[in-house]
């Protein structure tokens, strides 16, 4: 879920791939094979359709995995509770942070007062990909669904909405830590986002001449990353 840890375990493991997208090839025991791809949610225009040899690829395949189908209607932030005024939960700094931010993404800092500290990190989020070009319709991830259910391929989700956001409650003070990422590395983000971007629209990188940002704290990435692989 941290856009930093997914970019550089894709770059990672990108070195010397063969295709035009973002994708390795991964082999398990029992004659299992599994074709991993560097996902966006949100893409732009240019990012659609898809690749035809990726498309042939799921024709080929038994099943289309994903975390969650988000190609359903569901609004998975409905019924939220409330929380106590935003003034209470964050401190002064990350309140003008937010403040200034909202302003430049044309959003009213009075949505926030009750919500969730990590809803509120990944409203800003959403926000930020929609000021880059990108929408939720062009996502790789809800356009291999729509080809997935054209080709009545079975989609098998990970987790699904309602398991992800379970997690997202159970995150240590209340989301802050994501809150607090997401601020402060507003910008570096917003590249990290245009880079992948590049790699669906350009190619994957080919050499070893790209050097990538560390924007995420520990605990976030202990809670996002390690425990939930662990699960």
């Amino acid at each position: 879920m941290d856009l930093l840890y997914r970019v550089k375990t894709l770059w990672a493991a990108l070195r010397g791939n063969h295709y035009t997208w973002p994708a390795i090839d991964i082999t398990l025991p029992g004659n299992r094979h599994f074709h991993l791809i560097g996902s966006i949610h949100m893409g732009s225009h240019d990012m659609a359709p898809l690749p035809t040899r990726l498309l042939k690829k799921l024709k080929n395949a038994d099943a289309l995995i994903v975390e969650a189908d988000v190609s359903t209607s569901d609004t998975p932030f409905a019924n939220l509770p409330a929380c106590e005024a935003l003034e209470e939960r964050i401190s002064e700094e990350q309140l003008q942070n937010l403040q200034h931010i909202s302003q430049e993404m044309g959003i009213s800092p009075s949505l926030f007062s009750t919500q969730p500290l990590w809803q509120i990190a990944m409203v800003l989020q959403a926000t930020q990909a929609q000021k880059l070009g990108l929408r939720a319709e062009y996502g790789i991830d809800y356009q291999l669904l729509q080809a997935a259910k054209q080709q009545h391929k079975p989609v098998i989700e990970l987790e699904g909405a309602e398991n992800q956001i379970a997690m997202l409650l159970q995150l240590p003070d209340k989301g802050l830590a994501l809150l607090d990422d997401t601020l402060t590395h507003w910008h570096t983000n917003a590249r990290l986002l245009q880079q992948m971007m590049s790699w669906w629209l350009n190619a994957p990188p080919q050499n070893n001449e790209i050097t990538l940002p560390n924007t995420f704290s520990q605990s976030l990435y202990d809670v996002l990353m390690h425990q939930r692989n662990l699960a």
